[in-house]
């Protein structure tokens, strides 16, 4: 799509929605020359999302949907309670001093609460950056710094299957070692856990909240930040991507219809936390600004209380689309590998599932296709742009699925795979997987407060691309498939191999659950690649037939060349609580060298097990 034609079609999605004073000029430079959506355009967001629709007689119509397996617990509200929940909080933070510009910290677990805070930050034209809840102090005390928030807000505790997590120790501990300090706490008590308060930083949410008055929507332009997000796994200074409200909110809307297929009266789940970027966009904002139902969900894929949790909340409210990570339904594939769950629940309204997060490896697409007989999508999208750069486009052409790949680039985005010069290469050749620039609405225009880092890391590799980290290729019908991050390619004697091909053939054994493959090093040949797996449950092969059967499946399917002959059974495999494998540690820990345990871990004893398993075996 040329920058011409781009503008005029992005101009007309923009006009779908209710802007305060609607944009005349779609695309124009900065001071640093990076190309910014609908500058002149004066809007807010929390309008778009809950006042127009009250306004269009739609108020009585469900918003949001609470779903807490774990304290069980369900509510729902429509619009109309959702706005006046919202516009009380935003007075709540108004009168701690928070106004345009001021950045609010929200520290919180998967309740209302959370979403009201961020449609309330919003609504007052405050940036919210949202920290997962649970997150270490260190990681929440570096982000303080970083944000400079005047106000933080939490809840007295998380619940996390079967434990309670206290939140308010880990916010006293992060404010006391973070070099800023925010003048007010306000502390949403849940009776599952109540906190101590300390006077008079810190407020009470319930009671605070009663005596406020409602706050309307604030006039912002398009182009000031609605949120700062923080990469999941940042070590050492975070990295905080800033998405401005306009190209959000027009993205937003567009990819519910272009991609989702999601009618407005319908039921989106994006099974995932509001303190990723998922959340962001598909829990809190998208599914409102289309104006449809979405769900908030405090729950896992297993063992709250089975691996059924999914298909009975696609029942019970009659979900059109799911949408989480591959790795929740791997997980549901090791506790019920043959899906006779899935059978359990009546699931004729669902129409899609979607999955992103990290690479769909096509034994996961397959099982969930085979068992639930429903369209999966993969679709492929990073924090740094909010929504999808390539998938299947349901709303506009569904395409053949090609497993493994994310399908082709979405209208809007131009996707090439460059070489180490920066020149595009051949179909079905691996390379860097570059956008090319202008980005469309919602991506990031720049780093919070070191622009310089965000030139560096993404715009400076290729000369008029942003670089996206990520290697793969373009096939010949212009399918594209993600193979991993650039580092995850490995040099074997010479050869460079992915790693998430093998991961591809070693997640296709009809005994394996879940896999990781890293490349550790060797003196010989520089690097090999080793293997770790979890069986599915109920496996009673052994690990050296195990070990053995792989050895061949890979040598079949790529070659001798690949020299996999290293394989371990593992538990569990180490993750980050959104789902993430930690293949750097795991190499560090294989390669003798030092590692810090990321405070993103979702379960320590994992890299335990891996150390010990690799100190008998490596």
């Amino acid at each position: 799509m040329g920058s011409g034609r781009s503008c005029s079609f992005w101009q007309q999605q923009a006009e779908q929605l209710d802007w305060f004073k609607t944009p005349t000029e779609p695309l124009k430079k900065d001071e640093h020359g990076i190309e910014r959506w609908f500058s002149d355009g004066v809007m807010n967001t929390c309008w778009m999302a809950l006042d127009s629709h009250c306004v269009k007689g739609y108020g009585d119509k469900v918003a949001l949907i609470y779903d807490s397996p774990v304290t069980g617990t369900k509510q729902q509200y429509t619009y109309l309670e959702l706005k006046s929940e919202v516009e009380r909080t935003a007075g709540m933070i108004a009168a701690q001093g928070v106004g345009k510009g001021d950045r609010v910290v929200i520290y919180m677990p998967m309740i209302p609460q959370a979403a009201i805070a961020m449609l309330a930050c919003a609504r007052l034209g405050a940036i919210h950056s949202v920290v997962f809840g649970g997150f270490a102090p260190n990681e929440l005390g570096v982000r303080l710094e970083d944000a400079e928030p005047k106000l933080v807000l939490t809840a007295s505790c998380g619940v996390e299957i079967d434990r309670v997590i206290e939140y308010k120790p880990l916010v006293d501990r992060a404010i006391m070692e973070s070099r800023w300090k925010p003048n007010k706490v306000i502390v949403y008590q849940r009776e599952q856990c109540m906190a101590q308060l300390t006077e008079p930083r810190d407020l009470d949410w319930q009671s605070t909240c009663e005596m406020a008055e409602p706050h309307p929507c604030v006039e912002i332009n398009a182009t000031d930040p609605l949120y700062i997000l923080y990469t999941s796994g940042t070590t050492g200074k975070p990295k905080g991507v800033v998405r401005d409200n306009g190209g959000h909110a027009v993205a937003m809307k567009y990819s519910m219809s272009a991609i989702y297929n999601i009618p407005e009266d319908g039921v989106f789940w994006a099974a995932s936390d509001v303190g990723w970027v998922v959340g962001h966009s598909y829990i809190v904002y998208a599914p409102l600004i289309h104006g449809c139902t979405t769900i908030l969900y405090e729950g896992k894929p297993v063992r709250t209380p089975d691996p059924g949790a999914f298909w009975r909340v696609c029942e019970e409210y009659d979900v059109d689309v799911l949408f989480s990570a591959p790795t929740a339904f791997r997980a549901i594939k090791k506790e019920d590998p043959d899906g006779r769950l899935i059978s359990d629940y009546n699931l004729n309204n669902l129409k899609s599932i979607f999955m992103a997060g990290e690479r769909l490896d096509p034994p996961t697409l397959e099982w969930t296709k085979s068992k639930t007989n429903k369209p999966v999508i993969d679709h492929w999208w990073q924090t740094e742009t909010g929504w999808a750069i390539a998938a299947n486009p349901l709303g506009i052409e569904v395409l053949p699925v090609k497993s493994g790949s994310a399908t082709k680039a979405v209208p809007g985005y131009s996707v090439e795979i460059l070489n180490e010069l920066g020149e595009p290469v051949q179909a079905n050749q691996q390379g860097f997987v570059a956008l090319k620039r202008p980005l469309p609405p919602s991506c990031l225009p720049t780093i919070w407060r070191n622009h310089d880092r965000f030139e560096s890391g993404y715009l400076s590799q290729f000369d008029g691309y942003y670089v996206s980290g990520d290697g793969g290729y373009l096939d010949e019908d212009g399918y594209l498939f993600i193979m991993g991050r650039i580092d995850d390619v490995i040099n074997v004697a010479g050869h460079r191999l992915s790693t998430g091909e093998m991961e591809e053939i070693v997640g296709d054994h009809p005994a394996v659950a879940e896999c990781a493959v890293v490349g550790i090093h060797d003196d010989l040949k520089g690097q090999l690649p080793l293997g770790l797996v979890v069986l599915k449950d109920g496996v009673k092969l052994d690990e050296q037939t195990i070990q053995g059967e792989l050895v061949g499946k890979v040598r079949n399917e790529i070659g001798a060349v690949a020299c996999f002959k290293n394989t371990l059974v593992v538990e569990k495999l180490p993750k980050t609580r959104s789902g993430k494998i930690l293949r750097r540690t795991i190499r560090q820990i294989a390669d003798g060298e030092q590692y810090t345990v990321p405070s993103t871990i979702d379960d320590p004893s994992s890299l335990n097990e891996i150390e010990q398993l690799l100190n008998r075996n490596i």
